[in-house]
């Protein structure tokens, strides 16, 4: 009988640790390297299913713990589940709430045994341990669920960063013994800060226990983009071949390609929607801020070869929009900015398959550069 999730590397750039693979589950494939937009509650914020669909996203991330709070696993459950709710009919992937533990810091306490919060809804106290957190990515029926995990600041102290990755690998194994779904991929999550020899020790260790993909997690939390890029060079290499690897929470253009470039398939983040939402597009040359003033008669749309619907408009009447407060304006970018972290990505799968992944890395970051001169 066929695996429901089964990952297949296809080719391998000649200049770099950049793959492109195919991560096969039960709702379809994805073609990695991947981006995910955020839909933290079920939804991609100002993004319609139809508009998600046309920007090329194959798969979309939900979170546990703002999903446990509202409207509450048992809702989702008795609505059919996360894909029937929102309507999404390809693969989802759930976080675990570990990162909650980390951005409610001031609000959380951690024990062995769980961690219980403040929900930041009504202050009401609210608890994850790795077994509920299974419990409700089953519930939420998400197709990949992640363990729960240990979040700290960086930089920090080396006892507690060691002390998070170790209790991050106990919490693994508890979540992986809680798991029942058979039709659920669970992924394991790398910690261990900047410090690259508990990073290596985590991932063999994690590697061990036979996750269906991994996660590096713990970055983007602080640290400056080299610190970020070093700790995945040292990471992917210790992680299984054959299984898909996750870089959690990044990020911008550049990040997505410096992590292809050492190893990672997978990203989520933010941005995208989050920039959109304040009038800045993410571009071939770079980032435009479209409130400035200098386009407020510029008939040129964002992008000539951009087939999102942002792009039939020009850049003066998106700046209108904005300036005017029209909801328009937010929607628009947001589509526009999935659609450019689509492209892109679907660019890189295709640099790689001919071997000039380095090269395409280059032509990005010259006309990146190029561009914020220009803006700036």
């Amino acid at each position: 009988m066929e695996r429901p999730f089964r990952f297949e590397v296809h080719h391998e750039d000649a200049s770099s640790a950049a793959r492109w693979a195919t991560f096969h589950t039960p709702r379809g494939p994805v073609e990695m390297p991947a981006f995910m937009p955020v839909g933290t509650l079920g939804t991609v914020k100002g993004v319609t299913l139809d508009h998600l669909r046309q920007t090329g996203s194959q798969m979309v991330l939900s979170n546990t713990y703002h999903l446990a709070l509202r409207p509450g696993e048992d809702v989702v459950a008795d609505l059919g589940g996360l894909h029937p709710m929102m309507g999404w009919d390809g693969p989802m992937l759930t976080d675990s709430g570990g990162f909650q533990i980390f951005s409610l810091a001031a609000m959380t306490k951690i024990t062995e045994e769980q961690a219980t919060f403040r929900s930041h809804i009504d202050g009401s106290l609210v608890t994850l341990s790795p077994e509920r957190a299974v419990a409700i990515q089953e519930k939420l029926g998400s197709d990949v669920a992640m363990v729960l995990d240990q979040v700290v600041a960086l930089p920090n102290e080396p006892a507690v960063v060691r002390e998070a990755m170790e209790r991050s690998l106990r919490w693994a194994q508890r979540c992986q013994q809680a798991a029942r779904r058979t039709d659920q991929a669970l992924f394991g999550i790398v910690q261990g800060g900047l410090d690259a020899t508990l990073r290596v020790d985590c991932a063999e260790r994690l590697a061990s226990l036979d996750f269906a993909g991994y996660a590096i997690g713990g970055l983007s939390v602080g640290e400056e983009p080299r610190e970020m890029y070093r700790i995945v060079e040292a990471t992917t290499p210790v992680l299984p071949r054959d299984r898909p690897r996750y870089l959690m929470g990044v990020g911008r253009p550049v990040d997505l390609l410096e992590a292809i470039a050492r190893g990672v398939d997978l990203f989520d983040c933010v941005m995208p929607t989050r920039n959109g939402r304040n009038a800045l597009a993410f571009t071939d040359r770079g980032p435009i801020r479209v409130r400035n003033q200098v386009y407020q008669r510029d008939r040129r749309p964002l992008e000539a070869d951009c087939p999102c619907p942002a792009c039939r408009h020009s850049l003066g009447y998106l700046r209108h929009l904005f300036m005017a407060k029209e909801m328009l304006g937010p929607i628009l970018l947001s589509i526009h900015n999935v659609t450019y972290y689509q492209r892109l990505l679907a660019r890189a799968r295709k640099a790689i398959c001919e071997d000039r992944f380095a090269q395409f890395v280059s032509e990005r970051q010259a006309s990146w550069s190029k561009g914020n001169a220009c803006e700036g």
